[in-house]
């Protein structure tokens, strides 16, 4: 297995979300800009966050809305499953900040 830097792989997963939402993003960063190049680390963390955040609000809609009776289970159970791995995206992203900020803590000067 190739090791893969961190940061090439938000812009990957932010390219990846990029174009699951049709590209059509109204000229908001995602991640990855062709002509200016990578995005700061911030707006990567940021971009995973706020996908995970969306899609357990997507969950939590579409749980709504079966109880209402309005939307099939199978589609609550796929929506409950991208908002289960979105959440473990997130907390891999997390894992691997704190772990990098360790490190550097850890340098010695």
């Amino acid at each position: 297995m190739k090791d893969v830097s961190f940061s090439t792989a938000a812009s990957a997963y932010a390219n990846s979300l990029a174009r699951a939402a049709g590209v059509a993003t109204g000229g908001a960063k995602t991640g990855v800009d062709q002509a200016a190049g990578p995005a700061s680390f911030a707006d990567l963390v940021g971009n995973v966050v706020n996908a995970g955040l969306n899609a357990t609000r997507a969950a939590e809609q579409a749980s709504m809305q079966a109880i209402a009776g309005k939307v099939a289970i199978n589609d609550v159970v796929a929506t409950l499953a991208n908002a289960e791995v979105m959440l473990q995206t997130v907390t891999v992203v997390r894992d691997r900040a704190i772990s990098a900020y360790q490190d550097i803590m850890r340098m010695p000067i």
